[in-house]
């Protein structure tokens, strides 16, 4: 090549000692995100995803800010190919030149895998091409094949994962086998706990004459256990909380939490509980506050915080998993006689709960005695339950299990006292205002519930009410009554046409009652007149703890008078 004029060489001078300084730069604030800017080693690479030679080299335009590594030269460039060597401005600079020379650029020659390419030679035409703000360049391409998906934006680590991916496909052959499917990550390490699952379902699956084969045995998970799981996630939303996931990230999550789950709760925790713990449960500034804020003065759950990550299917049962907290008592299996009772028309699994003061009381005779007798209980009813023992306070034990259950049965001995103080320390109180679930409370069973009354007042927990009395009044072919109770200040026509307007369009016919007055009375006064077996009324209007210790509530009242079985809806 001929020695080019020292004006257009000082000029190419100039531009590298302003590359190199920008070089640095990048660096510095890379560094400084936890990031890396270095070009992708391309061997390295090769080896992690398993590529082979996969064609022949072919000529062709490639898109610039799709080289990504190199062969040989990857420290010496970032990823934007600024040149890091001082010592290498000669030769960068004399490729700058010969862009006005009449000898022009031969194509430069590089690998590709997936979408990603790796200079093996030409890293400096690389890096004048772009400074000069080409798009693309001509290159020699040699292809290469591999099972994982490879993209230009990936990081080093992001490639670590994507071989693993490329091995675990070529153990299970899920991608040949189940065309299309997707189980990428983003956290290196999953895909042994992917192929763990897999020889465990093998194993679960398997005969004693006949064992399937790896490949074989991954398609039946994916089908019968991944997929199932993953359409479980999606109808969730939990994708929403973790934008930066993968599916198969939140199906390994939510195993693991199932696993957790179970272990630290003593009951087989199903994925669909673990999926709503795992959404529901308080992250950042919630759950600070929780911590922080003594339990009795935590605020009312909002309105429709129970079926706000549900999807409620009409056609499939609304309470599945009901916790019923058990003391061992004679007169303390009332509640789980009523949700027994419940079993003839709702496909339920009473999940008991035995709560002691100590850790040696929690492995006493006595309190497996109380494990047994629930258990036996539940079988002579031809109901599967189960039964765990923990140590703690009963209401804070009770509201952490809350969003592992569909509902809470609770047998009311003592209902908050009217006066703030006794509300104060009422724990049944406390476990109404912060349960996210609908409570049953329970102060006498009723065998057969023929009858139930909703109390409505238009509040937006009367209408969560109001949509639980309709499930029921449909589900279980009951008679519905809607009392209304509201001062003078309110329309009492008005609130009822809403329950009546909601009643109608789903083809649910009621009976409907207007009273005035002080409305606990008036709401037992109307289920007596009824002959209601069941009473469905909305929780704490007021979020505000202190205005319900001034104020008191409805709920409250009527539950202190202990007259029949009421569902308090948040």
């Amino acid at each position: 090549m001929a020695e080019p004029p020292d004006g257009r060489m000082t000029a190419a001078l100039h531009d590298f000692q302003r590359l190199r300084w920008r070089a640095d730069i990048e660096h510095l604030l890379t560094r400084l995100r936890g990031q890396s800017d270095d070009l992708l080693p391309f061997e390295e690479v090769r080896q992690r995803v398993r590529a082979t030679i996969a064609g022949d080299r072919q000529l062709r335009d490639i898109p610039l800010d799709a080289i990504v590594g190199s062969v040989g030269r990857y420290h010496d460039f970032n990823r934007s190919f600024l040149p890091r060597r001082d010592d290498d401005w000669q030769r960068w600079a004399r490729v700058m030149v010969s862009v006005d020379n009449l000898h022009g650029w031969p194509p430069i020659e590089v690998y590709q895998i997936g979408d990603a390419y790796f200079v093996l030679d030409g890293n400096h035409r690389v890096s004048v091409a772009r400074q000069l703000g080409m798009d693309h360049i001509q290159a020699y391409v040699t292809p290469l094949r591999s099972r994982a998906p490879i993209d230009p934006s990936m990081t080093l680590e992001e490639i670590i994962i994507a071989g693993e991916y490329a091995a675990f496909l070529e153990l299970t052959q899920l991608d040949e086998r189940r065309p299309g499917c997707d189980l990428r990550v983003t956290i290196a390490g999953q895909y042994e706990k992917l192929l763990r699952h897999i020889e465990q379902f093998r194993q679960q699956s398997s005969t004693a004459d006949q064992s399937a084969s790896l490949p074989e045995a991954a398609c039946a998970w994916y089908d019968q256990m991944y997929q199932p799981i993953v359409d479980l996630i999606r109808e969730r939303g939990l994708l929403r909380d973790f934008p930066k996931r993968t599916e198969t990230d939140l199906y390994v999550w939510l195993c693991d939490h199932r696993d957790e789950l179970t272990k630290q709760s003593g009951w087989e925790i199903s994925f669909a509980q673990a999926a709503d713990n795992l959404v529901t449960t308080p992250r950042g500034t919630e759950q600070l506050l929780e911590r922080v804020i003594p339990d009795n003065l935590e605020p009312a759950v909002p309105a429709g915080s129970w079926r706000r990550h549900r999807r409620i299917d009409p056609a499939s049962w609304l309470f599945h998993e009901i916790l019923v907290p058990v003391s061992g008592n004679a007169d303390g299996w009332k509640v789980l006689d009523q949700v027994l009772a419940w079993a003839q028309r709702e496909t339920i699994r009473p999940l008991g709960l035995h709560v002691v003061r100590t850790k040696h009381q929690r492995t006493s005779a006595a309190a497996q005695a109380v494990v047994q007798e629930f258990i036996e209980r539940c079988a002579a009813a031809g109901v599967h339950g189960e039964c765990a023992v923990e140590v703690g306070p009963i209401d804070r034990a009770i509201r952490e299990r809350t969003r592992l259950v569909d509902l809470v049965a609770i047998q009311v001995n003592h209902p908050p006292r009217p006066s703030p103080m006794a509300r104060l320390a009422s724990g049944l109180r406390t476990i109404l205002r912060c349960s996210i679930r609908p409570v049953l409370t329970v102060p006498c069973v009723v065998d057969r519930v023929e009858r139930i009354l909703l109390a409505y007042d238009g509040s937006r927990k009367a209408e969560e009410a109001l949509y639980l009395a309709a499930y029921l009044a449909v589900r279980w072919h009951l008679v519905l009554n809607v009392v209304t109770v509201l001062d003078g200040q309110a329309s009492a026509e008005a609130v009822r046409l809403r329950a009546f307007s909601y009643l109608e369009q789903r083809n649910i016919a009621a009976g409907y009652i207007v009273e005035r007055g002080e409305p606990a009375s008036a709401i037992i006064f109307a289920a007596e007149q009824t002959r209601s077996d069941l009473l469905i009324m909305g929780g704490y209007s007021h979020r505000d703890p202190f205005s319900d210790l001034v104020i008191g509530s409805t709920a409250e009242a009527v539950l202190r008078t202990r007259r029949l079985p009421t569902i308090i809806c948040q």
